[in-house]
């Protein structure tokens, strides 16, 4: 997908409009990440039907403003994506979560997940928001790049979440205070 000399650009997808082309690239990095184990909420089997809905029904958030998506393109083509979860409740109005960092199996390993969520960061800088929250399997190369971005460890709950194996997982809770 990304050869040495081929650029990335991260940019949000306004108003939550994406062409065919793009909710098909979406579900296939869904569907890869699934499959390769990602912990974003899914069991096998999971197909790219089922990574199509998911992507249909966040369009209207994506409309409405609640949430922010970003992703990154590589020689056009998506090649991972992050949200930024804005709509909070008014006590929780600082605050923006981070869900569904993922990046499609071909372009791993070259940067684009810290690219991503650098312009994440951004992003909720723009927004007025001074902290940003997420969670991620414990012990897992995400847990890795979130600490080397300046995320820290808040704890961990036992038996969070299934793995997509359906075997239950630690999560790590991590916030980063923006200043």
């Amino acid at each position: 997908m990304q050869n040495s000399n081929e650029e990335v650009v991260i940019s949000e997808v306004q108003g939550g409009v994406l062409t065919p082309a793009d909710l098909d690239a979406l579900a296939e990095t869904l569907m890869q990440s699934v499959a390769l184990g990602a912990s974003i909420g899914f069991i096998l089997p999971f197909g790219f039907v089922q990574a199509q809905a998911f992507w249909q029904k966040l369009l209207p958030a994506f409309e409405r403003g609640e949430k922010r998506l970003l992703v990154a393109r590589v020689a056009g083509k998506i090649a991972g994506t992050v949200q930024l979860v804005v709509d909070q409740p008014a006590n929780g109005i600082h605050r923006g979560d981070v869900v569904k960092l993922m990046v499609h199996p071909d372009g791993r390993r070259k940067g684009i997940a810290r690219q991503l969520m650098t312009a994440v960061e951004a992003l909720a800088r723009e927004e007025g928001k001074t902290l940003l929250v997420l969670d991620t399997v414990t012990g897992s190369p995400a847990q890795t790049l979130y600490e080397n971005l300046g995320f820290t460890l808040s704890g961990t709950i036992p038996h969070y979440a299934m793995s997509t194996q359906g075997m239950l997982e630690s999560t790590s809770v991590m916030y980063k205070v923006l200043v």
